[in-house]
């Protein structure tokens, strides 16, 4: 596949979250592994999306696990979850992918194989010496999803195991072992309107295998994978230079950074698992879809400015705004 087929092919397939010319928090939840057909294609038939990013991503993980472990965390009570969890995204990667993912029982033993990446290997469910990594450090080297796993007590929901080397202005090390309504404190509004309050409540009556989706959006420089408050010195100067930079440059330096998110009642530990995919698409690539260009303008033109805060996009939404009616043929 040449560069400009992976382009194009990137376009068709990529989320673009806004249905409506405004956006504002909702719980915007539904049911998972239906395609969502766009302007520019479709997007969503698998719960684990496998693309051409794929091996770059993986090795970008593999590269941020080593510098800080601490973006892998798992509770003591919540290793059987983590067991539960990745035997749950083996069987639903060879089910959506089975010319090149395989998973067999072998009496005692679960044989697993990824041609992808050259694996095969054979382990024992719950037995840690038979496998080469905690199992959600072993599953999340083979597939392009952040993981976390909620634990239901004490009639809430608890953020006590995950890996996430791809947060976006967030530290999963800081949230693990917070509440999912602690976890949600800071973002804006969700409170006073009672989302949060809604999407707790609709979490905690998932029922076993029940799966669904949600989408969630920022903006981003440089397409930056890894934008988590650890990295903040790295990446954080980036809006500046952006919003006093030449106009031009917007186009192939600011992002839309779309979250795929599935939410999945795992059916043995009774955890939910979230499973938060990142898709980055450059204003440049978002405005060659005339649609996508008016829509993205008009929802960051409406966007209120807490929302605009909260989100980190104060000072790079006005740069966004002017190239995209400069140069991606935006009307007012």
């Amino acid at each position: 596949m040449t560069s400009s087929d992976a382009r194009a092919d990137h376009i068709a397939h990529f989320p673009f979250p806004f249905p409506h010319d405004q956006y504002r928090y909702s719980t915007n939840v539904e049911p998972a592994g239906n395609c969502t057909e766009t302007v520019a294609g479709y997007w969503g038939e698998n719960r684990i999306a496998i693309d051409a990013h794929y091996h770059r991503e993986l090795a970008e993980r593999e590269q941020i696990l080593a510098e800080d472990p601490s973006r892998h965390q798992c509770l003591p009570h919540m290793v059987p979850a983590a067991w539960d969890a990745m035997l749950t995204l083996m069987r639903t990667l060879a089910d959506e992918y089975p010319d090149t993912m395989t998973l067999e029982k072998r009496r005692d033993e679960w044989l697993w194989k990824n041609d992808i990446l050259g694996i095969e290997h054979s382990f024992v469910f719950g037995d840690l010496d038979t496998l080469p990594a905690p199992p959600l450090a072993y599953i999340c080297s083979q597939i392009q999803e952040d993981v976390v796993l909620l634990d239901q007590r004490e009639g809430a929901l608890w953020g006590d195991a995950g890996l996430v080397t791809f947060a976006a202005d967030w530290s999963f090390g800081f949230d693990v072992g917070m509440s999912f309504l602690e976890i949600h404190g800071p973002v804006p509004r969700v409170h006073s309107e009672k989302i949060i309050t809604r999407a707790h409540n609709f979490l905690m009556r998932l029922g076993p295998g029940q799966s669904y989706r949600r989408t969630n959006w920022t903006l981003n420089i440089d397409g930056k994978l890894d934008t988590s408050t650890e990295t903040y010195p790295g990446w954080g100067k980036d809006r500046r230079t952006l919003a006093d930079g030449p106009l031009d440059d917007v186009g192939d330096r600011l992002f839309l950074r779309t979250e795929v998110q599935h939410l999945i009642r795992l059916a043995h530990s009774g955890a939910v698992m979230f499973l938060i995919r990142t898709y980055l698409l450059s204003f440049r690539d978002v405005a060659s879809v005339p649609e996508w260009g008016e829509r993205l303008y008009k929802v960051l033109e409406d966007l209120p400015v807490d929302m605009a805060e909260y989100k980190g996009i104060s000072r790079i939404r006005e740069p966004g705004m002017r190239w995209l009616l400069t140069y991606g043929s935006v009307e007012t």
